[in-house]
């Protein structure tokens, strides 16, 4: 059982205060670690009589339910459940007697509302683990007090406190009042994770039975007194702007109430990143219904002029080469003589993989609802930063943060996309301008046709290899469309005697950002297929070619390891795992792959078969090492869930573009997976190993599109270098 201290210096991490109808309140910060610096004074605490501004809360009733308010929006990645499970563990509580609270945003009580990462249950979980181990153990004094017995007699199971020698024992809920009374420890016991009786069991979604039964939870589902609904005409293409509109004919249509030009971002203002690429004007609808904002909008006469170049796909293709193909670049990482090393090889292997651009989908669209008045803005719905929406909304309200309050509702669906949330900006705008609440709505096309996209990349692989089939050399160059692409010290940096890395970026006015483990959805995949293509080259067994990587970066690594961002030993370890449980055979229809990314490792195996010129995915065996997993059912979902997004988005899917306009507005056009090309089965196997826990919503998307690429080639003898993969037809090998 280890020690932690609740108080470091001059930071409170728990503090305590009693409800005013009585029972425990213990706040927790959501980020700060249990470990504390060595040389800190670890000073007592007092105990308030009012509320402290905290970074969350648990409460424990006079009836022993105990209630746990989740500051992190969900998006379907069930930390709603997750973290509550941790805290529950801690204060040894019946998982029963657990509520669980959306809560509003706070800024002044919480720190990182933000969902994206996959960071949330990593940097939440020794925050998480104090808070219940603290309020354990200020019952637990409260019994030892009142039964004049040593607090180390006394035990607790399942929401009660028991004293086995004199036989007495107490609810939670009977010693809470008493437990409030008293000054938070200097320091508690955190379980020993072979004690957990909550984490690592399956428990179902706090709000399933809700979203089952259809209640409301989601931003669409918002209906308040007097609302209106509004949508927005944004530019059709890519680099042009208002100018004029005639809307005379839409505003006589039954239920509109307004049609105006709208500026949502005044010159001057201060934006935040989340606002990147945001539109600054538009055209605002504001009706009765929904489809009556449709309707309104089809009858709509807008004039756009043209501000900027209006882009193509071509001309993204065309400049991604020419960056890769003549641009200079600094290196990022340059272990070795990479240029020496090439000239000395006895074989070459040499690739260059390209991916478009994607759009998010999520399945509910882009919502928001607002109400601003001169007083106060409250406004309701999905996102991702909304922190950050609270200090954009303050600059272009004109309206201090205090009369600004944010509600967070359940997602469906983030993917990152919702991490960007002009939306919420251009509802308030309405709503000030109607002096209305008004719920803002975006159709399909509106969202597909100006989302925040997944960048388009390429990148070029070079592998240099001795006479006996061993890497001597590694070059990696990737650009992308707003993003540098590399990461230039993950595998096989550190394992390579001659390494180089550099990375480029193309500026483009096309809106792009954050998709699903960014950068790593296609690097990975593109990394992985080109191993293959190496380890076959060097005459090895793909996994034996990469195991053979890892212990050079373990027994003798190259350059600075401390810049090395992965451990080669759980590395190679997932890998292990996979090829025992997969019965790796080389030869068959199969391919392997394995990742690092969002402090998580996975590889995977898979099978697939050709129905003429469409794959057909059969087993995927994943393993992953994401440290102690909380909710093993929530996890296999995730990994699940990821592994379908992975292989779908790579087989099917692409965005392009035709004079700054997207060419896929909905998905008649833009193809996503159908459920009978899903996987037949997904076999899932996670690393038992008591680290504390890491990345899990993102981490098993990246390596299985390499997966894929290498399977395909088994079944095809073709590689695969362009994704969408069903539209990539390369000459047969060989």
């Amino acid at each position: 059982m280890s020690i932690v201290k609740t108080k470091v210096g001059r930071r409170a991490f728990i503090r305590n205060t009693s409800l005013a109808s009585g029972g425990l309140v213990i706040g927790f910060s959501w980020l700060n670690s249990c470990k504390p610096k060595e040389a800190a004074k670890i000073v007592a605490m007092e105990m308030p009589k009012e509320w402290f501004q905290i970074n969350g809360f648990l409460k424990i009733g006079d009836n022993g339910v105990v209630t746990i308010m989740s500051p992190n929006p969900e998006i379907g990645q069930n930390v709603k459940t997750a973290m509550p499970m941790i805290v529950a563990e801690e204060l040894d509580t019946a998982w029963k007697n657990v509520l669980v609270e959306q809560a509003p945003l706070n800024t002044d009580i919480f720190t990182r509302q933000l969902a994206g990462g996959s960071q949330s249950i990593r940097q939440g979980w020794e925050g998480l683990r104090m808070a219940g181990a603290t309020a354990r153990t200020m019952l637990k004094q409260a019994a030892a007090d009142a039964w004049q017995v040593a607090i180390n007699e006394i035990q607790t199971s399942e929401g009660v406190v028991s004293h086995t020698a004199s036989g007495k024992s107490a609810t939670y809920g009977e010693l809470a009042s008493a437990a409030a009374k008293l000054e938070v420890p200097e320091e508690v016991s955190l379980k020993e994770t072979s004690d957990f009786t909550i984490i690592g069991t399956d428990k179902k979604n706090v709000d399933g039975h809700q979203i089952v039964t259809g209640q409301s939870l989601f931003g669409l589902d918002i209906q308040k007194e007097g609302m209106l609904i509004a949508m927005v005409t944004q530019p059709p293409a890519f680099g042009m702007k208002f100018k004029a509109i005639d809307s005379s004919k839409a505003e006589s249509m039954p239920g509109i109430k307004a049609i105006f030009p709208i500026t949502v971002y005044p010159e001057g203002i201060k934006k935040q990143w989340s606002d990147g690429g945001a539109v600054p004007e538009m055209v605002a609808i504001v009706g009765e219904s929904t489809w009556q904002c449709m309707q309104a909008k089809k009858a709509l006469d807008i004039t756009w002029e043209q501000a900027e170049k209006a882009e193509d796909t071509a001309y993204h293709n065309r400049e991604l080469d020419n960056l890769l193909n003549t641009k200079p670049a600094s290196p990022a990482r340059a272990d070795g003589n990479v240029e020496a090393a090439f000239k000395n090889a006895a074989k070459i292997v040499e690739s260059t993989y390209s991916a478009p651009f994607l759009a998010h989908n999520t399945m509910e669209p882009m919502n928001f609802y607002a109400h601003v008045t001169p007083e106060k803005a409250e406004l309701l719905g999905p996102i991702q930063t909304p922190e950050y929406l609270e200090l954009t909304l303050a600059e272009v309200l004109e309206m201090p943060l205090e009369k600004i309050d944010i509600m967070m509702t359940r997602m469906g669906g983030g993917f990152g996309r919702r991490l960007y949330g002009s939306f919420g900006v251009e509802a308030a705008m309405i709503s000030k301008k109607m002096n209305a609440p008004i719920k803002l709505v975006y159709t399909r096309e509106d969202d597909m046709a100006q989302g925040t996209y997944r960048p388009s990349y390429k990148i070029r692989y070079k592998a240099g290899l001795d006479e006996e089939g061993n890497l001597i050399a590694w070059h990696v160059r990737g650009a992308g469309t707003n993003d540098d692409l590399v990461f230039e010290n993950r595998f096989p940096a550190g394992a390579v005697d001659n390494y180089l890395a550099e990375k480029l970026s193309l500026s483009t006015n096309v809106t792009t950002g954050a998709w699903r483990a960014p950068r790593s959805n296609f690097i990975a995949g593109a990394e992985q297929a080109f191993i293959d293509e190496v380890a076959e080259a060097a005459g090895k067994d793909p996994i034996a070619f990469r195991l053979e990587l890892f212990d050079r970066a373990i027994s003798k690594p190259v350059g600075d390891t401390e810049k090395n961002d992965y451990d080669p030993e759980r590395y190679a370890g997932v890998l292990k795992l996979v090829k025992e449980k997969s019965n790796w055979q080389i030869g068959d229809n199969r391919g392997v792959a394995a990742y690092y990314c969002h402090n998580s490792y996975v590889a995977q195996v898979l099978d697939v078969t050709m129905n003429g010129d469409t794959p057909k995915v059969g087993t995927v065996h994943c393993a992953v090492d994401c440290g102690i997993v909380i909710n093993p059912l929530s996890a296999k979902n995730q990994i699940e869930g990821g592994i379908i997004d992975g292989i779908g988005h790579a087989t099917f899917s692409e965005l392009t573009f035709k004079e700054g306009e997207p060419q896929q507005h909905n998905f008649d056009r833009y193809r996503l997976m159908r459920n009978t090309e899903a996987p037949e089965k997904i076999e899932t196997y996670f690393v038992d190993n008591g680290i504390a826990p890491t990345g899990l919503g993102e981490p098993s998307l990246p390596p299985v599109q390499g997966a894929l690429a290498n399977a395909l080639y088994k079944a095809t003898g073709r590689r695969y270098y362009q994704q969408p993969f069903i539209t990539d037809k390369p000459p047969l090998v060989g």
